[in-house]
């Protein structure tokens, strides 16, 4: 009684004594479901962040395409302080040479305004291209959001697979292991010869290492999940399991036509393509726009004072000016003109040419990359439904296999153990049980992940919004 009641004393004493052991051995881990993955790299990634900045820019832009329509105002304004001049003027009687000697102080304001009336539409064709630049901006943040969406849930669903397949490999190891022992004992009582023994030792070892290389790709592919996160290597995660929905086969089979056209109705990037080609091609009549005159409208008020003037003759006699204080010279002294200013470039020396033609070619190179992605999206779209409806059909097949493959490996195992049935029959049936298992998650997964890839050809994958 006295030990049963000092083992446990002395236990807590030691944890009490020592408490970073216990602490050290508690692995704190995070556990996420795909949707926790998909924040974390939208709050982490660079794309979507430089999307996001990219569409500031053209908002910035466009206030500037507004402003092109609005006058230009500015102010200016001197104050000289102090002023000397010298200068020599003949007497009134041409008698003699006089030396004037002036000194004053001055100030001056002035108001412009210019509105520009007619610049051959590049206005009007600058705002426009700015609006088209903006809304392609807006879809290239969608397309990105999505675009890591779809690359994490893909990294995610092979973490997932390469789990089940490591479990897959543990479990037929295991087996492989209770099958070594059964046939040690077998062999010790003569049941089984020295080469079966020798060839159970094999296939535990080629068991063995199926499972070193399932947990490589295990590490391998959370590795990659992590990358795509953008967070600390060293983090410990793991993720929830799989959903039921995920292993339950679709009602019918996706039709090739509809996708397409939901897909060129969809996509964000082909949007943003189109709009950028339609900028383009607004940019071709804002480059035109200096083959026509500019009429701007001036309007100007300028004021000005001086605070005193003195003229000395000849370094003796001094004149004073009685001048007004400034501020009523200032408000007596307004002046206001307008005008019109008419502007046109005969000869530019071939430089609005080169501009124009440089627009064109832009305009045709982008819309050369929207009939690309246009084609691409197709058959990305073609290749996709065929790899899903493949993926389909091997999860009926890989569920008959993996049906046979049980029965037959039980009903072998059952005979080798009653030494009907050969090492080589027992072997052959477990790598087919093993192999049938491995081709059912793999198609599973397979399912999924071009379901996934259908969605994002289509441009239907749902996203969220990006993490502030």
């Amino acid at each position: 009684m006295i030990t049963r009641f000092l083992s446990p004393l002395l236990i807590a004493l030691l944890l009490v004594a020592h408490p970073s052991t216990g602490m050290s051995a508690e692995v704190t881990e995070k556990k996420l479901s795909l949707q926790n993955c998909i924040e974390i790299a939208l709050g982490n990634a660079t794309s979507s962040k430089k999307a996001a900045y990219n569409l500031k820019l053209q908002g910035a832009d466009l206030l500037r395409s507004y402003g092109r329509f609005l006058p230009r105002l500015s102010l200016s304004a001197g104050y000289t302080p102090y002023t000397l001049s010298n200068s020599y003027s003949v007497s009134y009687n041409y008698t003699n040479t006089l030396k004037i000697k002036t000194e004053s102080r001055s100030l001056n304001l002035g108001l412009s305004t210019s509105l520009n009336l007619f610049n051959g539409f590049s206005d009007y064709a600058a705002l426009q291209s700015a609006l088209n630049k903006e809304q392609a901006a807006r879809y290239s943040v969608s397309q990105a959001i999505q675009t890591i969406t779809f690359d994490v849930t893909q990294a995610y669903y092979q973490v997932l697979l390469n789990r089940e397949l490591l479990e897959i490999a543990r479990e037929n190891l295991l087996a492989s292991q209770d099958q070594l022992r059964l046939t040690d004992r077998q062999f010790q009582i003569g049941l089984k010869s020295m080469t079966d023994h020798y060839q159970q030792e094999s296939d535990t070892a080629e068991s063995r290492s199926t499972l070193i290389k399932a947990e490589t790709r295990m590490q391998k592919s959370m590795l990659e999940l992590l990358r795509r996160l953008q967070i600390d290597p060293k983090t410990t995660i793991t993720l929830e399991p799989a959903p039921d929905e995920l292993k339950t086969l679709p009602a019918q089979k996706p039709d090739i036509e509809s996708l397409v056209t939901l897909a060129l109705e969809r996509r964000n990037d082909l949007k943003s393509k189109a709009l950028e080609s339609r900028a383009a091609k607004w940019q071709i009549t804002e480059s035109r726009a200096t083959r026509y005159p500019t009429l701007d409208l001036t309007l100007n008020a300028s004021t000005g004072g001086t605070d005193y003037l003195r003229q000395s003759i000849n370094g003796g006699t001094t004149i004073d000016y009685p001048y007004p204080p400034l501020s009523e010279q200032l408000g007596n002294a307004i002046g206001y003109s307008v005008a019109l200013n008419l502007n046109w470039a005969i000869f530019d020396r071939f430089q609005t040419r080169y501009n124009v033609e440089a627009a064109k070619i832009n305009h045709l190179n982008q819309q050369l990359d929207y009939e690309d992605l246009k084609q691409n999206i197709v058959i990305d779209l073609r290749e996709a439904a065929n790899e899903y409806t493949s993926a389909f059909m091997q999860i009926e097949t890989a569920n008959v296999s993996l049906k046979a493959a049980r029965s037959a490996f039980d009903g072998i195992k059952r005979k080798y153990e009653l030494g009907a049935a050969g090492f080589v029959e027992l072997s052959t049936a477990r790598a087919a049980l093993f192999n049938a298992r491995s081709n059912l998650s793999q198609a599973t997964y397979n399912l999924a992940l071009q379901k996934s890839v259908i969605d994002f050809t289509t441009g239907s994958l749902p996203v969220q919004e990006e993490a502030k």
